[in-house]
């Protein structure tokens, strides 16, 4: 064992180094953040970046606006392809909402100056909040 390295038990990774290695993030850092922040749990329990993973754990990771659950399948160490990243987790994971229930946010052109009353209410009425919604 290296020096400095913390023991771990045969079979187990660090959990933001497990996330990051089978492609559920893009970096490290952003595995350790979201560990940090609450945003994965292990078998229902809150993670922090260092605690152990085994074969078997359930993974629950909130990313990119959805909810990934998956259930670790095999036990890597080091970042993989996509292929091999696949094999390695088993997703139970909620299909992720249709592109059409997303909001639509009304654009305006750039240079278009100020909006007037009108296209205000306009607006208002598009995003569901005016007197005449619905």
């Amino acid at each position: 064992m290296v020096s400095g390295e913390a023991p771990q038990a045969e079979g187990s990774v660090r959990v933001d180094a497990w996330v990051w290695a089978v492609r559920l993030t893009k970096t490290r850092s952003q595995a350790a953040a979201a560990c940090r922040a609450g945003h994965v749990r292990v078998n229902g329990e809150r993670a922090k970046p260092a605690q152990a993973l085994r074969t078997g754990d359930e993974v629950r990771l909130r990313h990119a606006g959805r909810d990934r659950i998956v259930v670790v399948s095999k036990i890597v160490k080091k970042r993989v392809g996509p292929p091999v990243a696949a094999e390695c987790f088993v997703d139970n994971s909620p299909p992720p909402p249709p592109r059409e229930a997303a909001v639509q946010v009304p654009v305006r052109d750039r240079g278009a100056g100020r909006p007037t009353k009108r296209d205000r209410r306009e607006m208002e009425r598009l995003q569901g909040r005016g007197p005449e919604a619905g």
